[in-house]
């Protein structure tokens, strides 16, 4: 569990940063400017928060998924057969 913690801090610290310093370069990357700063120490924030729903998203499912959500192999199988209405 203590390695799980670890991975996903790590994986929030690097969104976080990625995406701080994207922005900080799409900016113009003026260290100077507080307001850069702070906007792109903002905006990166919903990058990290993401990394952290997806784990306790991948954490947390038990149970098949519901009807609909399972991902397409390509296998014939996957095929959507239900009868339509309109058919």
């Amino acid at each position: 569990m203590r390695k799980l913690i670890a991975d996903i801090a790590e994986r929030t610290l690097a969104a976080y940063v990625t995406t701080f310093l994207g922005l900080l370069l799409a900016d113009g990357f003026d260290l100077t400017d507080i307001s850069a700063l702070k906007a792109a120490a903002i905006a990166s924030i919903p990058a990290a928060l993401s990394v952290i729903k997806g784990a306790i998203g991948a954490v947390s499912a038990t149970g098949p998924a519901p009807p609909g959500c399972r991902p397409a192999t390509g296998h014939p199988a996957d095929a959507d057969t239900r009868q339509t209405a309109d058919a």
